[in-house]
């Protein structure tokens, strides 16, 4: 491991594994002078090396520049420490609350002076007070915080068995509002291993001769195995080429080093037949090729032949191959004593290209993000060669590939523009990444996708960071999700259980802002133009409790599908349109109930009107008002959570789940029967049969008229709940 960031002042044959710092899948070979011109990025001079990465192979020495906090990476870590910015999530219910508050600070005050000044009795503003006080409460949804800690709880349960930890449970939320994920290239859309893609003759044909050969030359060196080595030898197995070591042994070998950047073994078959088997890199494998395998034909390597080979490799390399020749030579003497000078006039019979290939999974994992509204976009430190052939393998559009140095160049109103229409940016520094975030966070929900040291700024930064169990511990800590399973297919299951947790809470703020707007509303009415309180303060807040403690069941409700199409945010706005279109519907079934209460059942079952009345009698027909008006809020505000829980018909097109089945029936049987036989103080209220049966039909009505407001509002608003 390097301790600290250097200025090499000596170097052999250094190659160093910078991966964590800057995303490349390759080593990088160091050296001790830097060429003209200088690159853009300190990350890529030839002559500096970093603290946080590690030596693969070769020897250095070096002048210590900076240590500690000062390094690339101490500087990556500083910025992990300050306070992070608010989320989508933090945004939108600190938003949604003082909405709320408003609210509560406009009605509160009106129902306190509309009943000081339109009611009788010394102890009416006492009265007024308490009144306003509780409609203060019934605004208020109290069950918010454990509504919402309940669904995002169960939320992290249900992911935890999807392979998904949440560390940070606002992050479900952001999950499921994220509009674009941004993501490293390496292990999310790769294997994040080397693998042996192509193994073809000279004219780039598939040969599997050439294979045969590659695979001698590394199953019997005994040097250190590279990753293309073991490519090799695992792409043998696969073509069940192995068994073929049996037919030969090795006589001696050359091992590979950085001068030659080749490597030979000798092998001798069964009939006593030797041959040189030499791989390595195309230009050092044409100093020692004097001929080619051509059209079938061993022939010379002429400048014209010399010219197809390169551009046949260079047509690899600009697709993000990495490309080795392989050769071979039948050895004359029978003892190999020419091995040591052995490595020339041979026989170039092909190439090995290899490449960290795509997952299987992930052209489908990103054609079904789509499906669900989630644009991704490649953020990474590799070359853009690979870069654009693993997007073109996955099928994700590179035409436009944005670069670190172009990025360095634009301000902020450029980058961000351009971030809109790219989908792939490539040759990023960790502040590259961060800053890309930070111009698309302005118009979306972001979630970022890394495992790397160079990932850590850009996840902290996102709404949602977003790491697996396999990543550097810094960027584990500065994630707020940790997948188990390094797949976008697993990350696509976080965002709709993240958007079934976002439908569930908005249910329960919706509904219950809703209703409970209507019902302030009809008490503003009703404190108006009634001589008396439409509802003790008691009534009200046993009836808000009733159904808050109903609504604990919405964290298990069932979601439909197509609302998880689509990313989902927290709106304020969009709720106070909700309240606005649906409070007033549920008004004109409460002030249809203040009339057939007041003027038809009442003095039906009391033998007289109000004013005709003595004390008591008013007493009791205000208490008979007051418990068919609680029976008939709770049974509406019940009936009217399973009619604004879908954009659908309810029960028939769309059914809650079994609890919110049970806890709504059990709430209209609760409060159904304090008011029937047990009373507010002033006794069991024995409401006539046609009562209910003016409740059956204001349900019926009140559920078709809900149900056809859906429809225009879901045209306006473009949702429901």
């Amino acid at each position: 491991m390097i301790p600290a960031d250097m200025k090499l002042i000596s170097a052999k044959d250094l190659f160093i594994n910078q991966s964590a710092l800057t995303g490349e899948s390759e080593p990088v070979e160091k050296y001790s002078d830097q060429k003209k011109p200088l690159p853009e990025s300190p990350l890529e001079c030839r002559d500096l090396v970093f603290m946080g990465s590690n030596v693969i192979s070769g020897s250095a020495e070096g002048i210590v520049i900076v240590t500690g906090r000062e390094t690339v990476f101490g500087a990556i870590a500083e910025r992990l420490t300050g306070k992070r910015e608010a989320t989508s999530f933090d945004i939108g219910i600190n938003r949604v609350s003082w909405m709320l508050i408003r609210f509560i600070l406009v009605m509160a005050p009106a129902v306190f002076l509309v009943n000081g000044l339109f009611k009788s009795g010394s102890d009416r503003w006492l009265n007024a007070l308490l009144f306003a006080l509780s409609v203060a409460v019934g605004l208020t949804p109290e069950m918010l915080p454990m509504i919402v800690s309940a669904n995002l709880a169960k939320g992290a349960v249900i992911m935890s068995r999807k392979k998904v930890i949440i560390k940070n449970l606002g992050a479900i939320q952001n999950l499921g509002a994220m509009d674009i994920l941004c993501t490293d290239k390496t292990g999310t859309l790769t294997e994040d291993r080397i693998a042996l893609e192509y193994h073809c003759n000279i004219h780039g044909e598939e040969d599997s001769r050439v294979l045969r050969h590659a695979f001698l030359n590394s199953y019997f060196q005994t040097g250190l195995s590279n990753l293309m080595d073991l490519a090799i030898i695992r792409h043998a197995d696969e073509e069940e080429i192995k068994p073929l070591c049996r037919d030969y042994q090795k006589v001696d070998e050359i091992p590979f080093d950085f001068n030659r950047r080749r490597m030979s073994v000798v092998v001798e078959d069964a009939n006593g037949k030797r041959q040189l088997i030499t791989k390595g890199a195309i230009e050092e494998m044409l100093d020692v090729c004097s001929y080619a395998e051509y059209e079938g034909n061993v022939e010379p390597v002429t400048d014209a032949l010399k010219r197809l080979i390169l551009e046949k490799a260079n047509d690899f390399n600009n697709k993000g191959f990495r490309v080795l020749g392989i050769a071979h030579k039948t050895l004359s003497s029978p003892d190999g004593s020419e091995l040591p000078i052995g490595e020339n006039d041979m026989v170039l019979i092909g190439y090995l290209a290899f490449l960290d290939p795509p997952k299987a999974s992930a052209a489908e994992a990103i054609e079904k993000l789509y499906e669900y509204g989630v644009s991704v976009k490649i953020l990474t430190g590799d070359n853009e060669a690979v870069t654009r052939h693993i997007c073109g393998e996955v099928g994700l559009e590179s035409s436009t590939i944005l670069l670190g140095p172009e990025l360095k160049r634009m301000s902020d109103e450029e980058l961000e523009k351009a971030a809109e229409g790219a989908n792939v940016f490539a040759k990023l520094s960790p502040d590259q990444k961060d800053r890309v975030v930070a111009v698309l966070r302005k118009h979306h929900t972001v979630g970022f996708m890394g495992d790397g040291i160079n990932d850590a700024t850009a996840m902290k930064s996102a709404d949602v960071g977003v790491s697996v169990d396999t990543a550097v511990d810094i960027a584990k800590e500065s994630a707020d999700i940790i997948l188990t399973e390094k797949d976008l297919n697993v990350l696509e299951q976080g965002i709709i259980e993240g958007r079934r947790t976002y439908a569930n809470t908005m249910k329960y703020i919706k509904i219950t802002a809703s209703s409970n707007f209507g019902n302030m509303f009809s008490i503003l009415a009703a404190s108006i133009f009634l001589p008396f309180l439409p509802m003790l303060p008691v009534q009200l807040l046993i009836l808000n409790l009733i159904y808050d403690i109903s609504c604990l069941a919405l964290p298990f409700d069932n979601v439909d599908e197509d609302y998880l199409k689509m990313p989902r945010k927290w709106n304020a706005g969009s709720i106070s349109s909700f309240m606005m279109w649906f409070g007033p519907v549920s008004s004109i079934f409460d002030i249809t109930t203040y009339i057939v209460m007041f003027f038809v059942i009442c003095p039906a079952m009391l033998g007289g009107s109000y004013s005709g009345q003595t004390s008591d009698g008013k007493l009791a027909f205000a208490a008979l008002f007051q418990a068919g008006w609680f029976v008939e809020s709770q049974w509406t505000q019940t009936f009217v959570i399973h009619s604004l829980r879908t954009r659908r018909i309810p029960f028939v097109q769309s059914r809650a789940s079994l609890p919110v089945f049970l806890m709504s029936g059990a709430g209209i049987l609760v409060s159904t029967s304090l008011a029937l036989f047990v009373g507010f103080g002033r006794g069991p209220q024995q409401l006539p049969p046609q009562y209910f049966g003016y409740l059956a039909v204001a349900l019926l009505a009140y559920s078709l008229l809900v149900s056809l407001m859906k429809k225009p509002f879901v045209r306006k608003f473009k949702e429901l709940i």
